[in-house]
């Protein structure tokens, strides 16, 4: 998937400035297809000259003009041949497993110290993650349409999150058992 598809997806759900779509990143999309502020603006000028998205400029008392982007023809034409393409299944690529198999090479304890870095920062995650669900699904059985999609990807985020503080967790208790 390309960050225009990301792009395409957030436009559909609502139209928005480069920095409201930033934001939108920051605190949802984001979480599933990452992307700093720069690179969203720069495709989104790739994407406007490419007729995939429109915008419209609001002038601002003291500021530059604010472009508010909404999805086009061709864009949804994009979004509408890419959800129809077939995905490859994920792989995973992950350099802490990597780094866990060269343990012995190296020192254990310091591998065993990032695998608790890693599993504090996913478990951060997960704990954001619940509370966007508690937040802004708490009735999940009433869900429809992009209401049920969201949902769903958000689910789809916590199982993941869920499986890897558990890796995390096994593989810090056996660490920890093999140095004694």
């Amino acid at each position: 998937m390309a960050l225009e598809h990301a792009i395409l997806v957030s436009l559909t759900e609502r139209a928005g400035s480069g920095y409201e779509l930033a934001r939108r990143f920051d605190r949802s999309i984001g979480y599933f297809w990452p992307a700093t502020h720069q690179q969203i603006y720069r495709t989104l000028r790739r994407m406007d000259e490419a007729g995939w998205v429109k915008h419209t400029e609001i002038a601002q008392d003291g500021r530059p003009d604010k472009k508010v982007y909404r999805i086009a023809a061709a864009g949804k034409a994009e979004l509408t041949r890419w959800l129809a393409e077939p995905e490859d299944p994920a792989v995973l690529r992950d350099s802490l497993g990597v780094k866990l198999r060269g343990a012995s090479i190296g020192s254990p304890d310091i591998v065993l110290k990032e695998v608790e870095r890693h599993r504090a920062e996913h478990a951060t995650r997960l704990e954001i993650y619940r509370g966007i669900q508690k937040r802004d699904f708490p009735k999940p059985a009433t869900l429809h349409g992009r209401d049920l999609h969201q949902y769903l990807v958000l689910r789809g985020g916590i199982r993941a999150e869920e499986s890897f503080v558990a890796w995390c967790d096994e593989v810090i208790h056996a660490l920890r058992k093999d140095s004694r």
